[in-house]
């Protein structure tokens, strides 16, 4: 208990209700031969309390003081308790008999902000692990014995066949917790131990939704308002899966909403409704895939048409189009680099030509997680710890992360979305028509900010940390 390991694995952290925990100010470390091994708040009456635990657990107890701090810190992460979740998650136990465990699990991932739910079997133990601002953490142990009756409920709630077991199944549930509409996108998966299942929460709720909170800098927005307001091309937003290009879209397709125009979208899935907005779920078990919904929408007299997402020469074709008979596309494309998209699009088959008279803009895009305001702290920082390439920079202190009860001890709190944003000018389009693969110096003497650029900003200005960016630096260049 004095490194800084933060969560206690399962099996010990369910020795203790949050009540225990708190009630006591004890941490479980083990049971060794009827033998309760218990850290407690060194300012407890220990006598008196080692008593009373005897009695509540039938065992003896063995009760190790160590500071307030400490212990405040460890139930702080591992009972959490604080106002934010005390109503719905406080006393809240994994009983997968219950009728609502389901929703209550859902429930306890929207108060940690959690963005999905990863059910899973092993040869030995089953676990739940929420990913929360895009990391991976393990919530609950669950009995082996008992796994399959979760399976089975997801599945119902889910509309899935229970007795199918040897192929991948996808489904859809809907939930509404605390009057907010959860939608969670059901994806299972067959394993060697058994199905694995994945629960993506969807919100419904778009009053969030605001251009200016997105991430983009004064030029970028600018560039990036300019552009949707026009009346055809394309516009595309690349970036690796979970990066924030989808809300990105969204945000989008909520400024241009209006009753003016014509908005049809195909989506896989439909993450958040838009009233006004005609959407529509990809399909392609029954062939209702992205270029046979475009083929439609082009009859449709659509003004503004969003994909989800161009995966192939086809849908790309289509949508350059649509583009060239006058129409507004936005997509998703998963590319390195803002440039990288146009030398992708090529690559698929789509003309230099075309690509040159129809991209309005082109966007790159990343999530990364920004440091608890509350308990970061400033260090001193020697730029040999920089990739060889950013060396040169004179950078002499930076901010790491050190974990509170505000970020439940994980050192951060929150994503921000960072943005590569090219605008297709007359020399741009040139140099498509021309299949250049680098515009470095294009984009020094127009003072373009790259990726890298402005993760090292965010880092300059002591928002991120450096393991948080470097993998990205490396990548970049």
């Amino acid at each position: 208990m004095t490194n800084d390991s933060s969560l206690l694995a399962p099996d010990v952290k369910y020795l203790l209700t949050i009540d225990q925990a708190w009630t006591y100010k004890i941490i479980p470390e083990q049971i060794v031969e009827n033998i309760f091994y218990l850290f407690i708040d060194e300012q407890q009456l220990i006598e008196d309390i080692k008593t009373e635990l005897e009695i509540v657990f039938g065992m003896n107890i063995l009760l190790k003081p160590i500071s307030s701090d400490l212990i405040e810190k460890y139930l702080n992460l591992n009972y959490p308790n604080t106002k934010q979740i005390l109503n719905e998650v406080a006393n809240l136990q994994l009983n997968v008999n219950e009728s609502n465990f389901l929703e209550s699990l859902v429930n306890e991932a929207k108060n940690l902000r959690s963005s999905d739910i990863h059910i899973e079997t092993y040869e030995d133990k089953c676990r739940i692990r929420f990913r929360v601002d895009g990391v991976l953490i393990e919530r609950h142990k669950i009995n082996k014995v008992e796994y399959p009756t979760i399976i089975n409920k997801i599945k119902i709630s889910a509309k899935c066949d229970i007795a199918e077991k040897r192929l991948p199944q996808d489904g859809r549930i809907r939930y509404n917790v605390n009057n907010m509409k959860i939608d969670i996108r059901v994806s299972i998966l067959p394993t060697l131990h058994g199905e694995k299942v994945v629960l993506r929460l969807l919100g419904n709720d778009t009053s969030n939704l605001d251009i200016l909170k997105l991430g983009f800098n004064d030029d970028e927005l600018k560039k990036y308002q300019l552009a949707i307001q026009k009346k055809h091309g394309i516009i595309l937003i690349s970036g690796p899966t979970g990066s924030g290009k989808t809300t990105t879209l969204y945000t989008t397709l909520k400024l241009l909403n209006k009753t003016k125009s014509n908005i049809l979208t195909i989506e896989d899935p439909i993450e958040y409704t838009l009233e006004g907005v005609n959407q529509v779920q990809l399909k392609e078990s029954i062939g209702l895939n992205y270029s046979e919904a475009l083929r439609t929408f082009l009859r449709q007299d659509p003004d503004i048409i969003m994909l989800g997402e161009i995966r192939d020469a086809e849908t790309a074709q289509m949508a350059i189009r649509a583009a060239l008979t006058g129409h507004l596309v936005l997509s998703t494309i998963h590319t390195n680099s803002a440039w990288g998209t146009l030398s992708r699009l090529i690559d698929m088959g789509v003309p230099s030509y075309l690509l040159a008279n129809t991209i309005n803009l082109s966007v790159a895009q990343r999530l990364v997680r920004i440091l608890c305001p509350i308990c970061k702290v400033q260090k001193t920082f020697e730029v040999k710890e920089l990739p060889k390439q950013y060396q040169d920079l004179k950078i002499v202190t930076q901010y790491k992360s050190t974990g509170c009860k505000s970020c439940y001890f994980t050192g951060f709190k929150g994503r921000k979305a960072v943005y590569e944003v090219i605008s297709i000018d007359d020399e741009l389009a040139e140099y498509v028509k021309e299949r250049k693969n680098n515009i470095t110096d294009y984009c020094k003497l127009n003072n373009i900010s790259t990726l890298a650029n402005n993760l090292l900003t965010l880092f300059i200005n002591g928002e991120t940390s450096l393991e948080e960016i470097y993998p990205y630096l490396i990548h970049e260049n």
